[in-house]
């Protein structure tokens, strides 16, 4: 199996914990193909009409990005892009982008990618309830 083939079998894995966890949130999933056709990333529209942003890698390079900015002005992001700016960071690479791009935090989000968008997803869940947005 190449690893393009893995690494669509890793976002379609992610799409059904979406899916089966997340419904009382999540509006609907689309993948998102380069134009050779391989997978590059999976958008997820949420229910107050922000939506969030997953790229996986076959390198173990990664990002979880809430875009929300157009909504009410705020960004999370979970990422370990090794970005020299973050490296006092105690988790670096990995950083927690909290509601802006220059305010970063260490990031505890888990290596795997199911653990880690549940992780994020029961983050956002939270931050709705809290902001009343879903009951």
């Amino acid at each position: 199996m190449n690893n393009s083939s893995s690494l669509e079998e890793q976002f379609n894995c992610v799409v059904e914990v979406v899916l089966a966890d997340f419904s009382d949130i999540v509006v609907d999933v689309q993948l998102r193909f380069t134009p050779s056709g391989v997978v590059e990333k999976l958008r997820i529209f949420l229910l107050d009409e922000s939506f969030v942003d997953v790229w996986l890698s076959t390198s173990g390079k990664y990002s979880y990005h809430w875009e929300q900015r157009h909504v009410r002005g705020l960004i999370y992001r979970h990422d370990n892009a090794p970005h020299s700016k973050w490296k006092d960071i105690k988790t670096f690479p990995k950083h927690f982008h909290d509601g802006y791009e220059d305010n970063v935090k260490e990031s505890y989000i888990p290596d795997d990618a199911l653990l880690a968008i549940s992780y994020f997803l029961c983050f956002i869940r939270d931050f709705l309830k809290k902001h009343q947005r879903i009951s």
